[in-house]
């Protein structure tokens, strides 16, 4: 497909932090890629995103080999953003390497571990997943003898640190990163970054009903709850009268994910008409991208039922303060003996607050769900318990 005029253009990128000039000879028998491919191999081939199969999506540490972890819903993300791009005519090697990285920031458990490393780090900077994805990207993967991490293009990470939109206050690990290649952070990005923020929300809202009634937290009397979904339902129902009750909540699911990418497409063609390049993009003031506002609406409830119902469900809620409790007590024992920690995280660990804590949160961010637990049951002799409620 033609790639439209205000896309971003793989043959003119705005250039890596590293300007690897001896990498061309390598790039030449590394296969013929766009800049945007080799972002997203990059990011593809990287432990970081590897780990993510070991992540919570919504549930902590499922038994069930079903349910999403952050690794299959980036993926899930990644399908959503490439079909948005498609159609508009954006640069789909752009869109899906942002969807793939959008998560990689994330530390074991989920919002659960972040919220506890959020409050270990209170008087050393905060923590935020997505400035720790950048920072993960930016400085910790760092598998090139050149050059510490990625070296992504300016035009993937500035759309990562913006993809919920500018950012008039940076936390301390993005101004950093800011402070040393720049990102624009007061305006807009790209409609390919703008594209993986509205597939992130189609994907969650849907993809965790489908979680949450195979665990049994949902059931059909609450999404009817929702006039929009009764009325999606009553329609699958009439199409398929005999199916069994499983299939039926499959296809609903299917269905609302087709009725918001569809919504998506017509508002934001009207909204770009007119708009002739990437630039002109950035400089509109506004998102371009996203849902009408009378789905917004809609968007909105679900979210909201969803928190109701599923993210702020009792079992849920017990099995996030059993989680949040690991993540402390991991911080608070590498902080008291840093010989815990593995030889390589103690050779380079800082002397001195902040970049102490820093580093130490760095190390318990990568780690996956269940090497955070095996990690905390050597550390305190007793494995801990709870924490899968599915």
């Amino acid at each position: 497909m033609t790639r439209a005029p205000y896309a971003a253009d793989p043959a003119a990128p705005r250039g890596r932090e590293f300007d690897n000039r001896s990498g061309s000879a390598r790039a030449e028998v590394r296969g013929p890629r766009s800049e945007f491919q080799r972002d997203r191999d990059r990011i593809i081939h990287s432990m970081s995103f590897r780990r993510l199969k070991s992540k919570t999506q919504v549930f902590i540490a499922p038994e069930g080999d079903h349910y999403r972890t952050r690794l299959t819903h980036s993926l899930e993300v990644a399908q959503i953003g490439r079909v948005l791009a498609r159609a508009l005519g954006l640069d789909e090697d752009l869109t899906e390497a942002l969807c793939l990285a959008h998560d990689m920031g994330h530390p074991p458990f989920g919002h659960a571990g972040e919220a506890a490393l959020s409050e270990a780090m209170q008087r050393h900077g905060g923590f935020c997943h997505n400035a720790q994805s950048m920072r993960t990207l930016m400085r910790l993967e760092s598998p090139y003898p050149d050059y510490d991490g990625l070296n992504l293009t300016w035009d993937l990470l500035e759309g990562l640190a913006k993809h919920n939109g500018p950012v008039e206050a940076p936390n301390w690990a993005l101004a950093e990163l800011d402070a040393a290649f720049p990102f624009d952070l007061g305006a807009w990005p790209s409609l390919e970054a703008q594209i993986a923020a509205v597939a992130d929300d189609i994907a969650y809202d849907n993809h965790d009903i489908d979680d949450g009634l195979r665990a049994g937290f949902l059931g059909l009397d609450d999404l009817l709850e929702l006039d929009f979904l009764e009325h999606q339902w009553r329609a699958v129902e009439k199409r398929f009268p005999n199916a069994p009750r499983e299939r039926q909540l499959r296809e609903l699911v299917r269905d609302q994910i087709g009725l918001m990418v569809n919504d998506v497409l017509e508002h934001t063609r009207a909204n770009i008409a007119g708009i002739a390049s990437v630039d002109e993009v950035r400089a509109a003031g506004t998102q371009l991208a996203g849902f009408s506002p009378g789905f917004a609406v809609q968007e909105r409830s679900l979210k909201t039922f969803m928190y109701d119902k599923l993210y702020y469900h009792p079992e849920q809620v017990a099995a996030a303060g059993r989680a949040r409790d690991v993540v402390a007590r991991l911080f608070a024992a590498y902080s008291q003996d840093h010989r815990l920690m593995p030889a390589e995280w103690q050779a380079r660990l800082p002397k001195d607050d902040p970049q102490r804590a820093r580093s130490i949160a760095d190390f318990i961010a990568g780690m996956s769900d269940r090497f955070a637990m095996e990690a905390c049951t050597k550390i305190y002799g007793e494995a801990p318990q709870g924490l899968s409620n599915v």
